[in-house]
């Protein structure tokens, strides 16, 4: 038997009810236009006041997100940890407003995750969107390169400042930060600042982390490169690599604007993409990596090359990552072996998180195989416990 394939640690930690509840959920999204007729009628919803919160709360909430805040979260976080040896990584999963006020809370709320990781363990990261602390037109207005009105010049000043207080706290605390990438014709100005947030606090080792999204065919291309100012100014690379989250709107707005897309031709391009990443940041030193992944494949590449190069399972520079709710046989079964695993754990009240759980839902649809594969491994599970 493969190592993925032991559904009895994988869901070890879930009740019968629970295994129940995760393989009626996913036989709803495997049904295309149901998510599409659920996704509508849950906005309408939530826009016209209705009381379904209790109903969404029970059922997708609870199955994808850890809580309505920090502390509802911590029963989840100590199980997973005391029992499945999975650490937890706490996203606040609220949809942000384009107010500065709206941004100021998002900066409080990561140093009070910052301040809640340095006292627990099993919190290894803190993580944040850049779109959490300023407008995503200002990011996009930076990256394109255009000149910036006085009132622009300072709030993108106080973008900066926002990232500066939170790696300076992180620095402090010992906590390393997850910077989530996001849409290719805004994340240029993340990345570069980023790049300087890393040639600031990454001196020593790696505490910033960006976000590569290898769905798009430039960023190999863009890691090496980094990877020549890093040994050039002396500094530490932290990656998360993810295949990307946006593929759709990506190619729509490419043939829209008329532009090539930066999107990967098909899938097994993607794959081969990924796959080199990882492989790029093992081979070479000085460099932190968070494998963000849902892919099997994947997975056991980066266990075979790691053991090639001699870095030890529980190595602080090498984690692997997967989503509440998703992929248990990747995460539990590679914690089980002793490797270091996190499951990033949305929380935030029902209604603010359910643009996330909608998004979560039809993401599913769309990925091939990945609804039909968790399908799968819940019945084998079921039919182990004679369910």
């Amino acid at each position: 038997m493969k190592l993925f394939d032991n559904t009895e640690v994988a869901f070890a930690l879930k009740t019968d009810s629970q295994l129940e509840r995760a393989y009626f959920l996913f036989r709803m999204i495997q049904n295309q236009p149901m998510v599409k007729i659920g996704s509508a009628v849950t906005n309408f919803a939530l826009k016209v006041h209705l009381p379904i919160e209790g109903l969404v709360r029970s059922t997708v909430f609870d199955h994808f997100c850890g809580g309505v805040n920090e502390d509802d979260c911590m029963p989840i976080i100590d199980n997973m940890y005391t029992n499945g040896n999975v650490h937890s990584v706490l996203d606040y999963s609220v949809e942000g407003k384009d107010e500065e006020i709206s941004f100021d809370g998002a900066l409080e709320k990561i140093l009070k995750i910052i301040d809640f990781c340095e006292a627990k363990k099993s919190i290894p990261y803190a993580v944040f969107k850049p779109t959490g602390f300023g407008r995503f037109a200002l990011y996009e207005k930076v990256s394109a390169g255009k000149s910036l009105t006085d009132d622009e010049k300072a709030e993108w000043k106080r973008i900066v400042a926002r990232y500066h207080k939170v790696c300076q706290v992180a620095v402090e605390k010992d906590v390393p930060l997850l910077i989530d990438g996001e849409e290719s014709w805004m994340q240029h100005s993340a990345d570069i600042l980023i790049e300087e947030l890393m040639e600031t606090y990454n001196k020593e080792k790696a505490i910033v982390f960006n976000t590569l999204q290898m769905y798009r065919h430039d960023r190999m291309e863009y890691l090496k490169a980094l990877h020549e100012k890093a040994i050039a100014r002396g500094f530490h690379i932290g990656m998360k690599v993810v295949r990307g989250a946006y593929m759709e709107k990506e190619r729509a707005r490419a043939e829209e604007k008329g532009y090539p897309s930066p999107i990967c031709a098909n899938k097994e391009a993607t794959d081969k993409n990924y796959d080199a990443a990882t492989k790029y940041m093992i081979e070479n030193p000085n460099m932190a990596l968070f494998v963000g992944t849902h892919n099997e494949e994947s997975s056991y590449l980066v266990m075979e090359l790691a053991k090639k190069h001699n870095i030890a399972k529980d190595n602080s520079n090498l984690w692997f990552g997967q989503l509440f709710g998703m992929s248990d046989h990747i995460s539990y079964n590679l914690a089980n072996e002793g490797y270091n695993v996190a499951k990033y754990l949305p929380f935030g009240p029902v209604r603010d998180v359910m643009p996330y759980l909608i998004r979560r839902a039809e993401e599913n649809t769309s990925v091939a195989g990945q609804t039909s594969r968790e399908l799968n491994l819940l019945k084998t599970e079921r039919k182990r416990r004679k369910l």
